[in-house]
This record gives structure tokens, sequence and C-alpha cells, in this order.
């Protein structure tokens, strides 16, 4: 049966709510978001160094900041639509801003790097929250994201089956429906001046099943040929650089 704690409501897909209701739980290891850490950390090694002067990062429904530790010399802002994930991510050092991913309220060209963990997914205007991404995109600048693939596979792997483990993803989480194909979402980026390069990622097996047994608290992903689950992208966006 899916993971579903009786302190917690059932909501529909998707349903913002989920994320306050379990607020309190982002920072926890082992709980429902733990994959979302392992996802953070591997989203961080796409982000740039930053430039000696400083940088600003723009952390797209940062959720509870869980990319704070991985980034280093940014100012890093945050924005998503959970008041209770907000506080959290200040907590941990973001400007937390609550914006709608589709509006944000930003001058175009504002920030460095652009990240988009874990959002795509769960996002009903995807042509307007990428074009908005890129709006406040800095000519030099570097977009990274990660999201799941429109896919029947994906729908198995983390719905069907991964609601029902731990490690996957929280019950209801995500709507199928919502999930990114690859090629539209480079069409959406060519569209803003950003090439972007895509691969598959995933847990290392074995690493997997120590966490399973209760024997590890975190987990690599590593890259894959196949974007056939969860994938990764990253591009710089033309023009000279600010």
């Amino acid at each position: 049966m899916p993971r579903q704690s009786p302190s917690v409501p059932r909501r529909a897909r998707n349903d913002l709510r989920q994320y306050d209701d379990l607020a309190h739980t982002w920072w926890d290891p082992y709980g429902p978001f733990c994959s979302l850490h392992w996802l953070a950390r591997s989203r961080a090694k796409l982000v740039p160094a930053a430039p000696p002067e400083g940088g600003r990062l723009l952390d797209v429904g940062c959720g509870g900041g869980l990319l704070a530790p991985h980034v280093h010399g940014y100012e890093h802002v945050g924005v998503d639509l959970s008041d209770a994930g907000l506080a959290v991510a200040a907590d941990h050092g973001i400007e937390a801003v609550k914006a709608d991913a589709a509006d944000l309220p930003f001058d175009d060209a504002s920030f460095d790097v652009v990240v988009a963990g874990e959002i795509l997914e769960h996002v009903t205007d995807l042509d307007a929250t990428v074009a908005e991404a890129l709006r406040v995109l800095r000519p030099g600048g570097t977009f990274v994201c990660d999201t799941i693939n429109d896919t029947l596979l994906a729908r198995i792997v983390l719905v069907t089956l991964g609601e029902r483990i731990h490690g996957g993803p929280p019950p209801a989480c995500h709507d199928p429906a919502l999930f990114v194909d690859p090629e539209r979402l480079q069409r959406l980026c060519a569209a803003g001046g950003v090439a972007l390069e895509v691969h598959g990622i995933r847990p290392q097996p074995l690493r997997f099943a120590a966490f399973a047994l209760g024997r590890r608290t975190t987990v690599e992903m590593v890259r894959t040929r196949s974007l056939a689950t969860v994938y990764q992208g990253v591009g710089v966006k033309s023009g000279a650089r600010l």
C-alpha cells in the first residue's frame, strides 16, 4: 500500500497543500522527501562555480531549500508557493520569495544561474514557467533543471510503484498528465535562447538497496543514457554576458 501517515490528509494529485502538510519533514534525510535530497546534490554539480565577485542564483520551486548546502558564493533566492516550505528555506539561508513560477517578480536578466529542480512536472503552464525562468536569466548565464519524462515507464516507476516504496515520491505528489517530454522542453528552452543538453539519472542500485535496508541515509544519483524516467538538463543562455 502507498505510504500515508494517518496524520496527513489525503489530497488530490499534485495538490500544493501536500507540501504544507509535510513541511516539517523537508530536512529529514530518511523522510518522505529523501529522494529530493539526492536530486539536489546531483543538480548542484551542474551549477557553475560562482564568480569571485559573487553572483545571483534563482531556485525556482525551492521547497524547503534542499539545494542550499550544495551551492556557495551566490546570493541564493528561492521562489515557491508554499508558505511553510519558504519558512523552512529561509531558516537555511535562502532569500525566500512567495511567487508563481509562471509569473516571476524579478527584472529581466537579473540572475547568473536559474535552477528549476523537480518543479516542471508540477506546473500547469509549462510554456510560461520556462519562458519566465529564461527571461530572468542573464545572457551567458546557466539554466539547470531536472524533471520527469512523459512516458509509460515513468508512470509505472514513479507513480504505480514509486509511491509504494520508501525512497519514492510521497503518495499523490505527481499528476502524470503534467510529466514533461524532453524534446518539448528543449524547444521551449531554445525559444528562450538556451540550447538544453539532457541526460537521464537514476539512483545508484547498490546504494539504493542499502538505503532500503536502512543501512544508508543517502543515495548517489548516476547518469544514464536513457531519458525514460528522470532526466536533467543544462544549458547557457546565448548572448554576451552582462
